[in-house]
């Protein structure tokens, strides 16, 4: 194995891989030599410049358009990544949608609508890629949490029950997958230096922050890519914050 290549030959499926962290985590795996299936679920130009950008770095990267909240696209793009690189050893679970609206306004749509990626999209992946990742004799699951799963958000009631569902869906998958050698994590991002979509509140101003700024995309995956590693096979089942030691306070 070349020198820093410690995911050489594995295949990695990255959901919501178009921008900002999803990109920053299918980059940091194709360094680390994997091969990297870039999933979005519309933003086809921005997921084309994530794998072009790696292909041009000397890995080997492909896009996968599909909504994972739809079970029949999941297991579509499933079969069409098994097809063209024979395998999937891992398994980023990335993909959210981050809307803020107060509960009394909140309609029963937008809840759904959010849920159906974070939780539904989990499980229609999980369930997709888990037969293929057995078949290779384990991998490698890290979903991606947040600080409001266990803190709660004011606005965000839908994405605080989200991100702590699939926490408590990280938790469980940990002990029943552990078998089959297939380790899962979950890592939360604290305060985010990111593009912000459309509606957005403005950022807060950096606050409880030992570290005293705001962390970037690549260090969230920098432990993304380590809990991908044979050198973090016994880790498992474990929330880790990226956040400059706010969890602290």
């Amino acid at each position: 194995m070349a020198a820093g290549k410690e995911l050489a030959g594995k295949v990695a499926l990255v959901t919501g891989a178009a921008r900002n962290i999803g990109r920053a985590i299918a980059i940091a795996l194709a360094e680390a030599g994997a091969t990297v299936a870039v999933n979005a679920r519309a933003a086809k130009a921005d997921a084309e410049a994530v794998a072009q950008e790696i292909r041009a770095a000397g890995g080997k990267a492909d896009v996968f358009i599909a909504d994972i909240a739809d079970a029949a696209a999941v297991n579509a793009m499933t079969a069409d990544i098994i097809k063209r690189y024979g395998k999937i050893d891992i398994l980023i679970l990335n993909a959210s949608i981050r809307k803020e609206t107060a509960f009394i306004d909140m309609s029963f749509e937008e809840w759904r609508s959010l849920l159906s990626i974070t939780l539904d999209g989990s499980f229609h992946c999980t369930k997709a890629c888990l037969p293929a990742m057995i078949k290779a004799g384990g991998g490698s699951i890290v979903t991606l949490g947040g600080m409001t799963a266990l803190s709660g958000a004011k606005k965000r009631v839908h994405g605080s029950v989200g991100k702590h569902g699939l926490w408590g869906m990280t938790r469980a998958l940990a002990k029943e997958l552990g078998e089959y050698r297939i380790n899962v994590n979950c890592v939360a991002p604290g305060q985010m230096d990111t593009e912000r979509a459309a509606g957005r509140s403005e950022r807060a101003p950096v606050t409880n922050v030992p570290m005293g700024r705001r962390s970037t995309p690549e260090e969230v995956a920098g432990l993304v890519r380590y809990l991908c590693t044979p050198a973090a096979a016994m880790i498992s089942g474990q929330l880790i914050y990226v956040d400059g030691g706010q969890q602290m306070f």
